[in-house]
């Protein structure tokens, strides 16, 4: 079965430009009340308006190219999260085989980027 990613956010509006315009998630489905995205590799994103769960990753995006990925999003004016552990340079971190790099969306929501190979 698809499994959709659901977070929430305090203010739809702001969630639906900041996913569909700096994220750059196509819009699917909109509701009063929710958002879906799609996010590739036939994946989703629901928002909708709630409580968020501020600090906690929430999701993360598997992507072939890190440094492009976190680029892309620098110009859209996305803004990395950096950190001492793992420790983040340029914004990316090793984690054993694995990359990661991670954002938050306006309400605090964290999301990362993960390039690595993909457990079976």
């Amino acid at each position: 079965a698809l499994l959709v990613t659901t977070v929430a956010v305090t203010d739809l509006e702001r969630g639906r430009a900041f996913f569909a315009d700096q994220v750059g998630l196509r819009i699917l489905d909109e509701q009063p009340f929710a958002i879906r995205f799609g996010a590739g590799a036939g994946s989703q994103l629901s928002v909708r308006r709630g409580q968020p769960n501020v600090g906690q990753t929430v999701a993360h995006f598997e992507v072939a190219d890190i440094a492009a990925a976190v680029r892309d999003l620098l110009a859209r004016g996305v803004t990395f999260n950096d950190y001492e552990q793992p420790k983040t340079v340029d914004h990316i971190a090793q984690i054993g085989p694995a990359r990661g790099a991670w954002f938050s969306d306006p309400d605090g929501n964290v999301f990362g980027l993960r390039e690595g190979p993909v457990p079976a």
